[in-house]
């Protein structure tokens, strides 16, 4: 089947062939036919699979009189997606007179209303800035010949069904109607017997939604630890292009702002963010100048790339419309997709309840272990000297090596391992320790009971940081601390500072012992040798998404008597001293005295 067995115009099929159009895909031979006969069509198929030319060719083709109103209406539920398929469709129209007008919320009403003066054939829009532009008497919809509702069951998802009831009702009753779904809820399928009349049913996927081009996976980590588990997933996942799904705005924004304090390419993209910069996001994405972007689902609607390789779910979404379309980001156009859902152990319930309704296996993986990541760092290292001595076509550098080596008392090899060391180093790679080939601890599975090995405290310090075969202690006489100017009121824990320091600096949680959390500052007790590596190799690290430095802790701020030390309110006792035991306010209590209380009180 190719495009011109479809009883295409010439016209449109000669922007096909520009576009590299060649074969259409299943649903595109399947409801080109039927909307191009005049028959109203209900496809449910996933996202990525060429819905926009299997609406939008046979649309175009049904516009005979350019320039004489609003002739199809197209119903998306985000500006984004509504961009994305009004660029679609002036590809498309690209060899005929037809104009395409995007219209949606948070733009300038002068151009818009200017297009449809202008005579607007074809208008893609939003369900709100549509519903403003009809009772305003600005947007005429008497002539609509065929409406679309692409992404019916995201619309539903975001609360537009009585707009898109309203919009339907101001079309004529004979229109064409095309609507698109990648789910059917209930709710669609009562707009679609109310409103399209005798329609064709299309399903081209005869398995589950989503299995047979995009490979799932999860794994569980506890809510205080995503951010390491993310970071460790991106230094060994192979990938390229990669969007991070989050549920609330915030933290979209703030796993960004970690995100790029560890040296990746990554920006937001959120519903706070004005139109242009959400553009100037999705832009830099298209062209490839961005390696991540974490986004909101509301804001990630529309993004139709090619080169995206993953999706990764901070957050499991609450049901199985959102995970559709956001797995869906990845494996356009048949290509093969991969996706990782971080999930706590409270939503395994939810995982599995996922996995029956698509009628799918999710794999569990478990986080990277920091063998994991250095190995992937050396091949890394191996690749870049290898490109490095590609490039040395003249020997420049390797001249200098010889003449290093000549008037020294060096080899040639102790150069090449120093050069690599250094190399390493900017890497992240830390020679001369073993790396712990299992995961963190807060990723291992429990073991059996037989199998744990008794612990024993040697210092004041946490218990996680004593276990045997780790490293050594820091020894309380001789030990320093270490200022982090961060604490109990930005949520920090202890667990978040050992992973932030062994990871970043690369030495074993082990080597840290006492941590004290105060309200707005944090004390780490390690010996000297431990703190100079420390503040060597990590002067910096991320916690909670804030960057904070890592310095010594002065004398006079040191010691358990600081102000920063003093016990959490919680943890101290509200009640007053027993009897006797110290001084106690003048004063009766209320009511009268229990002769039983006061007996046991004197005993």
């Amino acid at each position: 089947m190719t495009f011109t067995n479809l009883g295409l115009d010439p016209a449109l099929l000669r922007s096909l062939e520009d576009l590299g159009f060649e074969k259409p895909t299943d649903i595109q031979t399947a409801a080109i036919g039927p909307l191009l006969e005049g028959r109203s069509v209900i496809g449910q198929a996933r996202t990525g699979s060429g819905k926009t030319a299997a609406f939008g060719l046979p649309l175009l083709q049904h516009i005979t009189d350019p320039g004489k109103g609003v002739r199809a209406l197209i119903l998306a539920p985000t500006r984004e997606l509504a961009l994305q398929v009004s660029a679609a469709l002036r590809d498309f129209a690209k060899y005929t007179r037809l104009r395409v007008l995007t219209v949606y919320g948070g733009a300038p009403y002068g151009p818009q209303l200017a297009g449809l003066r202008e005579g607007a054939d074809v208008v893609v829009g939003t369900p709100g800035r549509l519903i403003d532009l009809l009772e305003r008497q600005r947007l005429d919809l008497s002539k609509v010949g065929t409406v679309v509702l692409d992404e019916a069951d995201e619309m539903l998802r975001m609360g537009f069904i009585d707009d898109v009831e309203t919009l339907m009702g101001a079309t004529p009753e004979d229109r064409q109607v095309a609507l698109f779904s990648a789910t059917m809820p209930r709710q669609i399928r009562s707009i679609a017997d109310r409103h399209v009349n005798n329609p064709v049913e299309l399903r081209v996927e005869r398995g589950p939604l989503t299995v047979d081009h995009i490979e799932q996976r999860w794994v569980q980590v506890p809510q205080q630890h995503k951010l390491e588990a993310l970071l460790r997933i991106l230094r060994v996942e192979p990938r390229g292009t990669t969007l991070i799904f989050t549920q609330t705005r915030a933290g979209c924004a703030d796993v960004a702002d970690a995100l790029v304090t560890q040296g990746f390419a990554a920006d937001a993209l959120h519903g706070d963010m004005d139109q242009n910069a959400r553009e100037r996001v999705v832009a830099r994405l298209r062209s490839r100048r961005l390696e991540l972007v974490v986004a909101t689902d509301v804001a990630a609607r529309g993004i139709d790339i090619d080169h995206l390789t993953h999706v990764i779910n901070m957050d499991l979404p609450t049901s199985t419309e959102p995970y559709v379309h956001r797995i869906g980001r990845t494996g356009r156009a048949g290509a093969k997709g991969i996706a990782i859902s971080l999930i706590t152990p409270r939503e395994r319930g939810r995982l599995n309840q996922l996995e029956r309704r698509l009628r799918v296996r999710i794999e569990p993986q478990q986080v990277p272990s920091d063998a994991d990541i250095a190995a992937v760092r050396r091949q890394e290292l191996k690749a870049m000297l290898q490109e490095a001595s590609e490039l040395d076509v003249k020997g420049n550098a390797a001249k200098l090596v010889a003449d290093m080596a000549e008037a020294g008392d060096w080899t040639v090899e102790d150069i090449a391992a120093a050069a690599v060391r250094l190399l390493g180093q900017r890497q992240g790679l830390q020679f001369g320790e073993a790396e712990n080939s299992r995961p963190p601890s807060w990723a291992r599975k429990p073991e059996p009971r037989e199998q744990r090995r008794p612990q024993r405290s040697t210092n004041n310090g946490p218990r996680f940081n004593n276990r045997p075969g780790r490293g050594e202690a820091p020894d309380p006489s001789t030990s320093i601390e270490l200022f982090l100017a961060i604490g109990r009121n930005a949520g920090v824990q202890a667990g978040d500072i050992v992973g932030a320091i062994t990871n970043t600096a690369g030495v074993h949680g082990a080597a840290l012992g006492r941590i004290t959390i105060g309200a707005r500052a944090s004390f780490v007790q390690v010996s000297p040798d431990t703190a100079n590596d420390i503040i060597e190799a990590a002067p910096q690290v991320v916690l909670r998404g804030v960057t904070v430095a890592v310095k010594r802790a002065h004398p006079r701020t040191s010691g358990p008597t600081n102000a920063a030390r003093a016990p959490h309110p919680s943890k101290q006792s509200a009640r007053p001293p027993k009897r006797g035991v110290g001084p106690r306010k003048a004063g009766k209590k209320k009511g009268k005295k229990k002769p039983q209380r006061r007996a046991a009180a004197q005993d």
